[in-house]
């Protein structure tokens, strides 16, 4: 894939902590991004990590939006292999994953992995594949792929909806 073809539009960060609640209320305190969404119990389905079929490890995660960004913070349960302790270990904060929102998901795939990335993670995210490629190396962080799709159009659309002219108001929301 050739440069001018390729996403260049970063829509998530992500950090992992080891405390989700003292996270959300630190970035709302200091950046006023927000609201954040939490949600309890992610899956995906028919999920391999590093080549072994898995379920991505558990965590809890919010995201909230900061302009044209998403910030996403996730909190491992537990000290289990998996992608999150690849990047961060078990009881630190850290950097761990930009996100790209891809319309080629395996066009995107096989462009990052060309330069020497090895996959980490994939599976189906209510129903459309999502990775995570082990761009650490490289990069100095993993690289999320999300494949455009009708529910994550509706999710991620909440999300910028509920920051328009957010006033601070009902900061932490549920998603279960």
């Amino acid at each position: 894939m050739i440069p001018s073809q390729r996403n260049r539009q970063y829509m998530q960060m992500c950090w992992v902590v080891p405390d989700l609640d003292a996270a959300i209320a630190q970035w709302l305190r200091q950046t006023g991004a927000g609201p954040f969404f939490v949600f309890e119990d992610v899956h995906f389905t028919d999920s391999h990590y590093r080549g072994t079929p898995m379920d991505v490890a558990p965590h809890r995660a919010a995201i909230g939006q900061h302009g044209d960004m998403q910030i996403e913070l996730i909190a491992p349960i537990g000290d289990q292999p998996g992608i999150w302790r690849d990047v961060v270990p078990a009881g630190k904060a850290g950097f761990h994953h930009t996100a790209f929102y891809c319309t080629d998901y395996e066009a995107e795939k096989s462009a990052i992995m060309a330069g020497g990335a090895e996959l980490a993670f994939e599976g189906l995210m209510m129903g459309a594949k999502t990775g995570y490629i082990d761009t650490v190396a490289t990069l100095g962080f993993m690289t999320e792929l999300i494949t455009a799709n009708p529910v994550a159009e509706q999710v991620f659309g909440m999300f910028r909806a509920a920051a328009e002219g957010w006033d601070g108001s009902d900061p932490i929301r549920s998603m279960g």
